[in-house]
Parts: C-alpha cells; structure tokens; sequence
C-alpha cells in the first residue's frame, strides 16, 4: 500500500513539473502577459507625451493602491483602472470617480447608491468630471479625458458603501 501512495505522489508531482514549465506567457490573478524585456516594450508602443496614463487598482478589501493623483492642467489623462481582486462585480465592483469642486462625496455616494441599473452614477449628474466603468475582480477598464483647470478634485469608487475608504484627491497642477 505505501508502495502505490509513493508511486501515485510521484506521477503526480511529475505532471505538475511537465505542465507548469517552460511557458513563457504567465497568468496571474485574472490577467495574462507575456514576459518582455523592457527594451522591447518601449520600442514596441507608441508613447504619447501629451497623455499622462495613471493606472490605479482596487481590491476585494475596498482599497486603492493611492489616494492622490497629480497631472498637469489641460493635459490628456489616460485613466486605468485594475480590479486585482477575485470578487464578482456584484459583490465587490468597483470604478473611479472624479467629481467637480465643491461637491459633497456623502451626497453624492448616497445618490449614487440608488442607481444599479446605472452603474452606481447618477443619472444626468453634473457633478462628475469622469469616471470609469464598474468592474469586478480580474476585469481592467480605461477612460481618458481631459485634465480640469489647476484644482483640488475629490474621487472615489461610487459602489455604495465602497465611498467611505475608496477615496482621494485628483491634483490638477
């Protein structure tokens, strides 16, 4: 009997060893890449000075990796959005907001609250400069908009309950 556990743990061990090596595209939580040095990566894309890309991510523990943006006035802003969790977007979804100076993120997140059918944006909002598409754990969404005048700007996920921890400042320089 121990002689057949040894064999059965061996051919087991053996096709995780045959199935695991020698790729060179990787998965990890949701996203696919291909390893690139990072000479090739430069020369393969096209950089555009005019657009400032910031990428931001999220998690099934309702945080960003920041809570403050700076660009530059006036610039092109290319905004991504990673959801590096595993939750459902009906669960733990997320996006990013960036409202207009002045407005109250408590009004607004209540208000926001009560549209599902929209995405948690209220419908015909004059509060809002941007946002990106809701999204769930291993999804990516990208907007791009041009930059306000020189400013403090809230932002924050508007997922209801989401607003109290997923917020922070967009400083427009």
């Amino acid at each position: 009997m121990k002689i057949i556990r040894i064999q059965l743990l061996s051919i087991l061990l053996a096709s995780l060893m045959f199935n695991c090596g020698g790729k060179e595209e990787k998965k990890k939580e949701g996203f696919s890449y291909e390893k690139t040095s990072s000479s090739e990566s430069s020369s393969s894309k096209d950089v555009d000075e005019n657009v400032t890309n910031v990428v931001i991510t999220a998690n099934d523990v309702m945080k960003f990796n920041t809570n403050e943006i700076k660009v530059k006035a006036g610039k092109k802003v290319k905004l991504t959005l990673r959801h590096v969790g595993k939750l459902d977007i009906n669960i733990m979804g997320h996006n990013v907001v960036i409202l207009k100076k002045g407005v109250d993120i408590s009004q607004f997140s209540a208000k926001a609250a009560t549209e599902r059918d929209n995405k948690y944006i209220p419908k015909d909002s004059q509060d809002i400069i941007a946002y990106t598409d809701l999204i769930g754990g291993g999804q990516v969404t990208s907007i791009e908009f041009d930059a306000p005048e020189a400013g403090t700007y809230d932002f924050l996920c508007s997922f209801p309950g989401h607003s109290g921890m997923m917020r922070g400042k967009f400083i427009v320089e």
